[in-house]
Parts: C-alpha cells; sequence; structure tokens
C-alpha cells in the first residue's frame, strides 16, 4: 500500500500578522511557520494504516525551500519519504493541479480539512476530481481491511460511514485520532530521508489577490459580577439594544 499525505506549512497562530507593499503581500519577516495541525492527524492515521499493512508513507508539499524544515518535521514523525514541488502556492486549484500530476500511483491520499491560514478546503475535492477517484471530506475515523476503507464523518444530525473499495482521497478532521510527537531517534533520521525536489508543471495563474485586510479590532467588554443579573439585564436592553 501506497499512501501520499498533502502538507501545509502554515503561520504560527501566535504570529502577528501584518502586510506590505500597499497591503498586496503578507510580510514574512519574524513570522513562524509550522506544519499545519490537520495535516498532522492525516499523517499520524496514515502512518497507523501504513504501519499495520506493510505500507509506505510519502508527503508532498508545494512551496520554496524555505518549507524544508517543516517538512523534516512531518519526516520525523515516520514518513518515508517526501516531495518538494518547487512553487508557491498561489491557491487551492494550483495546488491541487501538482499534486494530482504525481498522486495516481498512490493508493490512498490524506489532506487536512483545511490550512490554518486561508481555511479554504478545497484541495481534498479538487483532487478527487482531478484524479478521478472518490474524495471523503472531514473524516473522524479512517480504517482499512481486505481492500476496503472505512470513513466516518459528522453530518447534520448524524453521522455518516463510507466504504470505498479503491483508491480514494480523503481530508482529516480534528477527532480523527491524536497527532504523534516526533521522537529524538525520529528526528535525527528525518536528516537522512529522501527529499525530492521537482518542478511545477503548471503555470500557477488561477487566481491573484488584490489586497488583504485585518479584521477590525476588538472593542472592550463590560464584566459584570454573577450577582448583578439586572445590570447585565439593563445594559443588554438599553445599550446593546439586542433584548
Amino acid at each position: 500500500m501506497k499512501i501520499l499525505v498533502c502538507i501545509s506549512v502554515v503561520p504560527d497562530t501566535t504570529t502577528k500578522i501584518t502586510f506590505i507593499e500597499n497591503n498586496t503581500q503578507l510580510n514574512l519577516a519574524g513570522v513562524q511557520y509550522i506544519l499545519n495541525p490537520y495535516d498532522e492527524l492525516a499523517i499520524t492515521r496514515g502512518l497507523d494504516i501504513a504501519e499495520a499493512n506493510g505500507g509506505n508513507l510519502s508527503i508532498v508539499h508545494v512551496g520554496p525551500v524555505e518549507s524544508e524544515p517543516v517538512i523534516r518535521k512531518a519526516l520525523s514523525m515516520g514518513a518515508d519519504q517526501a516531495i518538494r514541488i518547487d512553487a508557491l502556492a498561489t491557491d487551492s486549484q494550483f495546488v491541487a493541479e501538482e499534486i494530482a500530476k504525481i498522486a495516481g500511483e498512490f493508493d490512498l491520499i490524506l489532506t487536512g480539512r483545511e490550512s490554518i491560514d486561508y481555511n479554504g478546503g478545497a484541495v481534498c475535492g479538487l483532487l478527487g476530481a482531478l484524479l478521478e477517484i472518490p474524495s471523503i471530506n472531514v473524516v473522524t475515523r479512517i480504517d482499512y481491511a481486505d481492500g476496503i476503507f472505512t470513513f466516518d464523518r459528522d453530518i447534520d444530525g448524524g453521522r455518516e460511514t463510507i466504504r470505498c473499495a479503491g483508491k480514494c482521497v480523503a481530508s482529516a478532521q480534528k477527532d480523527l485520532c491524536e497527532p504523534r510527537i516526533p521522537t529524538m531517534r525520529g528526528i535525527m533520521a528525518a536528516r537522512s530521508k529522501p527529499l525530492q525536489i521537482i518542478a511545477p508543471q503548471g503555470n500557477g495563474n488561477f487566481s491573484t489577490y488584490s489586497n488583504y485586510e485585518l479584521p477590525p479590532s476588538k472593542t472592550g467588554v463590560k464584566l459584570i459580577a454573577a450577582h448583578e443579573a439586572g445590570k447585565l439585564i439593563d445594559l443588554l436592553k438599553n445599550e446593546a439594544k439586542i433584548i
């Protein structure tokens, strides 16, 4: 069995985001990058399945050379090798098309449900369409037995179970598993694991960005003591005017 996990490299959640060039570019100075948390879940469950079935797990990332320390972290979790497509990830369509060109040989392709920076959540479905294989979004369980993948995912009003007897792509939701923590042995081994760098095959001009904007600043809050419910009701009615 061959498993491919698609990873994103995202700013740490504590990073202060600013923009340059008249708000048309992200200011990369001082930004600390991490492995997308949803992708850690995909790697962990993919490794569980690969190890239980004598399989092999590869990592793929679309990004520049600066992404390689984070790719090495993914390798330190237990992945066998990595592929870096040497291009800036301009949008989900470009990322999916580049990955689709090298993903045809894999039995299972995993992504995170979304990247925590752009929150697009589109790559899983796009890969399924490009490869003409089933795509199952935001899964909370992945099992494999007798040639069949079984997925659970939450839907409105319940939970859905999907079985797939063939190649497929799925995106990991937060309840899928607990992410593996790299061991010192894994960190040392990651330094020598294969990291293949390939050139992009597309042009990447699917979309353009006109400008970025920060969300409005948070306004002040008023703290009301628990025994002053009447004051809270008065503020909600006469000041906030929501009751």
